[in-house]
C-alpha cells in the first residue's frame, strides 16, 4: 500500500468519524431551534388568547351585565372572547388553534377530546406545574401543543357555574342545566391549549441540515483534493526521484545526476543528505580503482 493510499485512508477515516459528530449534532441543533422557535410562537399566541381573556372581563362584560337579565349575550364570556379572536387567524392559518377544553363545560364543543383531558388530569394532579408541552402526529403533520390549567380562582365565575338554581335563567336556557355546574373555587376545570403545526419549521430545518451537509462535503473534497495535490508535490515526487537515483548508484552506474530539492523542509533536507552520501560514494570508488 503507497503513503499516498494510507494517506487518503486515515484522511477518509477522521471526515467519516467527523462528519458523523457533525452530522448528529447540527441535527440536533437545528431540529431544537425549529421547535424552539414553534413553541415561542405558541407562548405568543397563549398570551394574546390571555389578554383577549382579561380585557373581556375588565371593559366588556361590566358595561353588559345588565343586559345578561334580558338575555344571555356570549360575549360577556372571556373565554368566548378569546376563541372569537382566533377565529380570524384561522381564516389565513387554519392549523393554528386555540381551544379552552373542559371535562365538564357548559358548551358542549368545549368538550375536552381524550389527549386533552389526559393534559387536564396532569394539570389536576401536579399543582405545582404552569405549563405543559405536547407533541403529537397528526394527518396533517406533528403538531405542537402548548396548554396551561384553567382553574376557578374568581367566586364570580361560580354565579355562573356553581349551583344550577343560582345560574342566569337566560344561559340555562341556552345550553341547559346538565353541564357546566357544580365548579368549586381553586378547582382545575379544564386547559388553555393552543396548537402549532411544527411541519414547516422542522422542512426549513431539514433544508439547512441538507445544505449544511453538502457544503461540509465539498469543502473536504476540497481539502482532499488540495491535500493531494501537496502530497504529490512537496513528498511523493522527490522521494520517487530520490528513490530512483538511490536504485542507480547502488547498481553501479557512474555519473548519475545531482539532485538536490529547493528548500528547508525535511525532504530538501534528504535530498541534500542523498547528493551528499552520493558524492562520498564516488569519491570512495575513485580512490578504490586508484
Amino acid at each position: 500500500m503507497g503513503l499516498r493510499m494510507k494517506f487518503n485512508l486515515v484522511l477518509l477515516l477522521a471526515f467519516a468519524v467527523g462528519l458523523a459528530l457533525a452530522a448528529y449534532l447540527s441535527n440536533q441543533l437545528l431540529r431544537q431551534n425549529a421547535r424552539e422557535e414553534v413553541l415561542q410562537n405558541a407562548r405568543i399566541m397563549m398570551e394574546s388568547a390571555l389578554g383577549a381573556r382579561a380585557y373581556t372581563a375588565e371593559h366588556v362584560t361590566p358595561l353588559l351585565t345588565l343586559q345578561m337579565k334580558r338575555q344571555f349575550l356570549p360575549q360577556t364570556v372571556s373565554a368566548y372572547a378569546a376563541v372569537q379572536s382566533f377565529k380570524a387567524l384561522r381564516v389565513k392559518f387554519p392549523e393554528y388553534t386555540y381551544k379552552e377544553a373542559a371535562l365538564n363545560p357548559t358548551n358542549p364543543n368545549d368538550r375536552a377530546s381524550d389527549w386533552e383531558a389526559d393534559i387536564i388530569h396532569e394539570f389536576r394532579n401536579n399543582a405545582e406545574r404552569k405549563e405543559l408541552v405536547v407533541e403529537r402526529d397528526t394527518p396533517t403533520g406533528p403538531m405542537l401543543n402548548l396548554a396551561r390549567p384553567l382553574g376557578i380562582y374568581n367566586e364570580t365565575c361560580l354565579t355562573c357555574h356553581g349551583r344550577v338554581e343560582d345560574a342566569p335563567k337566560t344561559m340555562t336556557d341556552i345550553y341547559g342545566v346538565n353541564n357546566g355546574f357544580g365548579w368549586k373555587l381553586g378547582e382545575i376545570i379544564g386547559a388553555q391549549i393552543v396548537t402549532v403545526p411544527m411541519a414547516l419549521p422542522l422542512e426549513r430545518a431539514r433544508a439547512t441540515f441538507t445544505t449544511f451537509m453538502i457544503l461540509l462535503g465539498a469543502v473536504f473534497l476540497l481539502l482532499l483534493v488540495l491535500l493531494n495535490i501537496l502530497l504529490h508535490f512537496v513528498v511523493i515526487r522527490p522521494v520517487k526521484r530520490i528513490s530512483t537515483l538511490a536504485t542507480e548508484v547502488s547498481m553501479g552506474k557512474a555519473d548519475v545526476p545531482e539532485y538536490i530539492k529547493p528548500g528547508s523542509d525535511e525532504i530538501a533536507s534528504l535530498s541534500q543528505s542523498f547528493n551528499r552520501m552520493r558524492l562520498s560514494l564516488e569519491s570512495a570508488m575513485k580512490m578504490l580503482g586508484e
